[in-house]
């Protein structure tokens, strides 16, 4: 039976319409695909340049620098490290500013400086005596409503009551500016100092630390059982229900919320084993929950790609199923391995709410020294930031999400390097 009158005829109208109407949603799709990449790419400039905009000012850090002379009536070598300290940086404000003779107005001559100065004008005294009796010129850090004046904060044209400054104040910094004695330089101090209740001083040297260990704890118990385990269940384990349930509940664990685990870990490894709280170790084994079933899927899906010629060519040479694994995939699989690992690594840095769980959001004052000692990371640190009522510490925020980004791009980098560097090709 010839249907040849009910098929469409190339050339006729309703193939022409149909050709038409093909290609439009044609052009419609790839003109969703553009503007959902477009909107994207967009979204992402904005959050960049919100950070940018608000972080880049917590980069640099206003100075001044004063002549301080070491009074000996102040100041005992006998009785170091504890002296006045401060007395000496009043009277050295109170000469700048001979009209400011009042209680108050010596008192506010002292808030020009931040609270750190009289401990390092204490560090210079301790490391040469022979300053006792002398002019020293000293360089110091301001405190934190100088300092957003000095960027541009506070507004000069404000009504006096309503700014953290009054004229007076303000004029006394605009003195040392015109004297030079004002600079802004790069704040290392961002990097080398621990956290402070004081936004011109603190720094994210104790959540990098912290954050350094916890990665390291967590990549040591996640690599080497995470592969383990994905070897077995890809080369090894029987196929049979019992395997397909451990399959199954690995899929699922890499989709549990990151807070349950953080309430795993604090029911079990503080409340059962007793580990210390707020410690990188702790954090560390928590992110390595996390972290496991991301580098079991990543080297199976390695294991996987590597073809099974290659095993049937070690096998008919006489290598037993132990040296085909060893010997001969796993080596191939490795960059897979490591490009899986860095990612999860780089996600663990990432996460939050497990660590505040445990802990690692306390106020420390100091750098850990190891992964026993009470530390915080750099997402707690963000986070304790954040929440802080002190308007420099809205600049840091920013500043130390930048620090994280650049973390977190890096890992990242590296596991696109080491993909296009190492893998093959079959």
């Amino acid at each position: 039976m010839n249907n040849s009158s009910h098929s469409p005829v190339i050339g006729s109208a309703p193939a022409a319409l149909r050709l038409r109407q093909r290609k439009r949603n044609q052009l419609l799709l790839q003109g969703f695909g553009a503007s959902a990449i477009l909107l994207a790419f967009v979204m992402l400039l904005i959050l960049v340049g919100s950070l940018l905009y608000s972080g880049y000012r917590a980069f640099t850090q206003t100075h001044v620098e004063i002549s301080v002379h070491i009074d000996p009536e102040i100041i005992d070598a006998e009785k170091l490290p504890r002296g006045n300290f401060r007395r000496l940086l009043q009277n050295s404000l109170v000469a700048e500013f001979p009209d400011a003779g009042s209680a108050k107005d010596k008192k506010q001559l002292l808030q020009i400086l931040s609270a750190s100065a009289q401990f390092e004008l204490r560090d210079l005294i301790l490391s040469d005596l022979l300053v006792i009796g002398q002019t020293v010129q000293l360089r110091v850090p301001v405190s934190d409503p100088y300092d957003q004046l000095n960027k541009g904060q506070i507004d000069r044209e404000t009504p006096e009551q309503h700014r953290r400054l009054n004229d007076r104040q303000i004029d006394w910094f605009d003195q040392l500016r015109r004297g030079g004695a004002v600079s802004a330089p790069l704040n290392t101090a961002l990097f080398t100092n621990p956290d402070s209740r004081f936004p011109e001083i603190a720094g994210l040297k104790g959540a990098l630390i912290g954050s350094f260990w916890a990665l390291l704890v967590c990549f040591l118990l996640s690599f080497p059982v995470g592969i383990g385990a994905a070897i077995y269940l890809e080369e090894f384990a029987p196929r049979n229900r019992f395997s397909d349930f451990i399959e199954v509940n690995i899929n699922n664990l890499a989709a549990v919320p990151s807070v349950v685990f953080g309430l795993l870990a604090l029911a079990v490894f503080i409340g059962w084993f007793g580990l210390p709280r707020s410690t990188p170790l702790v954090g560390g084994m928590t992110l390595a929950l996390m972290t496991m079933p991301t580098v079991i899927i990543a080297t199976r899906a390695a294991l996987k790609s590597i073809p099974g010629s290659i095993r049937e060519a070690a096998l008919a040479i006489g290598a037993s199923k132990q040296q085909v694994v060893f010997g001969h995939v796993l080596p191939l699989a490795m960059p897979g391995i490591l490009t899986g690992t860095i990612i999860g690594l780089a996600q663990a840095l990432g996460e939050t709410a497990p660590l505040l769980l445990i802990g690692m959001n306390a106020f420390i004052t100091s750098a850990p020294a190891g992964p026993l000692d009470s530390s915080t990371a750099l997402p707690t640190q963000i986070f304790i930031w954040a929440d802080s009522p002190e308007r420099g510490f809205v600049s840091r925020t920013s500043a130390a999400i930048l620090v994280l980004l650049g973390f977190l791009i890096a890992m990242n980098s590296l596991a696109i390097f080491l993909r296009s560097r190492f893998e093959r090709k079959w």
